[in-house]
């Protein structure tokens, strides 16, 4: 994949973050700056003369170590040291670096001595005035940080993944039976299946592009028009949504299509590509000079380029593009690869429908298995179990199984994790289950050691088999629990624990860097839908469009195992 000398003096700024991080040796570090910044100004294309089978030249700085590193970066579009240290480093911590005035030296020293490497969690550590109370911090560096992440994540109002879907498939609807429409999706954020949506970007392809931007802003629910013209509207709905509509021909359908979706750090990578093979991509098509070589379909674009296509949901310059050139994109998992749902409730506990009905529900979505996981009696909002009630309903499930066709119940429960990391149910109420799944429903603002080792106290028990909502995150309720991630994804794969992606949209817990953690470190993730009902099945869509984001294959994930395989797994 051609390569520009910008993009190896990024990947060697990288390493030297990477390292400083680390606190690896500082001359190493330096290294690292001085060759980014001499084949950053370099205007000799270092790719170029590789690829014409020339030497390097001698640069200042450049040994032989270095030297080869170019020569692989050239050749590959990645570097292997780059891809360890990556490994090395939690996800998130380098986000840290993208906020001002925190180089990698202070980064390193909220990493080590406040144990945070997320934006959420460094907000609680500067309003819980731990930041100012470090060597070079104090009160104001204090105060800048919590206005640096408050603007960085809080610059547009953003609505759930599910709210804005429910937005967008209106709206389309009533862009379809607008005049001479021929196509109409949604792209953007949406598309790309992140977990809140800033706004809707819609693209249709019509004739006449001024009437269906007029059909489109007389949509009822639009509250303010902003713009109105031949090809492109927006308006913003009274839910406070902004939707922007774009009308294209046919002939521009998949480059428009490519360049709305994003992510823009994405479609920076590919503009690139282009521009390195002499082409222009934008969002009417791939040109050479005036000359049109592909827009119809993103297959074709991405088939010009040298690429596979590239699902939406990995389009976040997160090394996908690598991936691709290297024919090592992930087969990502797909809801028809799910066999099974290991944690829904019913009326026993707070749930609103019988456990027969839930079966018929879970059969209805294509589902063979389900856990039943009520919750324990710790809950009591909740009508959680104790152990007779959990025996009780034990016995249930073995006297309706043999009743039910095509779908089968495990016997489970959700059972709080205890702060001192005990369960909530004695062994011998544990014992007997198919799936245990450990949960912490309370205490969600103790110390972040406090909250690491009660939940991996918790995970030592031997009949725990699923960790629920790791985070304990509610999207725009609850903040993340403060909480060593990497130390909780290490000790699930050493206890054979899977992870749960709880797919309940305001939850989406684990995040899709913590997916991508999970299979970087071979722990397994359970897709559930967490239903309280007969029609939050339909949750797991959500959960499937934050697992490919995560980079999941259908093998990284538990419940995508027929019902034997997974009792086998169960039983380890």
């Amino acid at each position: 994949m051609p390569t520009t000398n910008a993009d190896i003096a990024a990947a060697f700024e990288q390493i030297a973050d990477l390292l400083e991080l680390q606190d690896a040796n500082p001359f190493r570090v330096r290294a690292y700056r001085n060759a980014a910044r001499v084949v950053g100004e370099l205007k000799l294309d270092l790719a170029a003369q590789l690829a014409a089978g020339k030497p390097l030249p001698k640069l200042p700085g450049i040994g032989p170590d270095l030297s080869a590193k170019i020569q692989e970066f050239a050749a590959t579009g990645h570097l292997a040291a780059l891809d360890r240290l990556r490994k090395e480093v939690p996800a998130g911590v380098t986000d840290l670096l993208q906020l001002p005035g925190l180089g990698p030296k202070r980064v390193r020293a909220l990493y080590e001595e406040l144990h945070v490497h997320t934006l959420p969690q460094l907000l609680r550590a500067a309003r819980d005035g731990r930041i100012r109370s470090l060597p070079g911090f104090g009160s104001k560096t204090e105060e800048r940080i919590v206005a640096a992440i408050n603007q960085k994540l809080g610059e547009v109002k953003r609505f759930k993944l599910a709210v804005a879907a429910q937005y967008a498939d209106a709206l389309l609807t009533h862009l379809r039976a607008g005049p001479g429409v021929k196509q109409a999706i949604a792209a953007g954020s949406l598309r790309r299946c992140r977990d809140t949506v800033g706004d809707l970007d819609l693209l249709v392809t019509a004739a006449d592009g001024a009437a269906v931007c007029r059909h489109f802003a007389s949509y009822p629910d639009v509250r303010d028009v902003l713009q109105l013209g031949d090809t492109k509207a927006s308006v913003v709905l009274k839910s406070g949504l902004q939707v922007d509509l774009r009308v294209v021909p046919p002939a521009s359908y998949g480059a428009a299509l490519l360049y709305f979706t994003g992510s823009k750090a994405h479609n920076i990578r590919l503009r690139n590509l282009a521009l390195d093979r002499g082409l222009k991509l934008n969002e009417y098509g791939l040109f050479k000079g005036d000359r049109a070589l592909a827009g119809a379909t993103e297959e074709e674009v991405y088939e010009r380029l040298k690429l596979p296509w590239i699902a939406p949901e990995l389009r976040e310059d997160r090394g996908e593009i690598e991936a691709a050139s290297k024919g090592r994109l992930p087969r990502l998992i797909e809801l028809a690869d799910l066999r099974g749902d290991l944690h829904v409730h019913t009326n026993w506990s707070d749930g609103t429908a019988s456990l027969e009905a839930m079966a018929q529900a879970a059969r209805a979505h294509g589902l063979s298995y389900l856990a039943i996981s009520e919750h324990s009696r710790r809950l009591t909002v909740a009508h959680g179990l104790d152990p007779v009630r959990l025996a009780k309903q034990v016995h249930e499930i073995e006297r309706l199984n043999p009743a039910l066709s095509g779908v089968q119940l495990l016997t489970g429960i959700e059972v709080d994790i205890l702060d001192d990391g005990a369960l909530d149910l004695p062994d011998a109420a544990l014992a007997p289950l198919d799936v245990v799944i450990a949960a912490v429903h309370s205490k969600f603002n103790l110390p972040r050691a406090k909250q690491t080792a009660r939940i991996l106290a918790a995970l030592e028990n031997p009949h725990v088999k699923i960790l629920a909502h790791p985070l304990g995150r509610l999207i725009d309720q609850r903040d993340p629990y403060d909480v060593d991630m990497p130390a909780i994804v290490r000790k699930c794969k050493a206890r054979g624990i899977a992870l749960e992606l709880n797919a309940h949209p305001e939850r989406l817990d684990l995040t899709d860097l913590h997916c991508r953690m999970a299979k970087d470190e071979g722990a397994l993730v359970a897709i559930n839908s967490d239903a309280h009902s007969v029609h939050e099945f339909d949750n797991l869509a959500h959960g499937i469009g934050q697992a490919r984001r995560g980079w999941l294959e259908a093998g990284d994930v538990l419940n995508t195992r027929p019902l034997v395989a997974l009792r086998n797994w169960l039983k380890r």
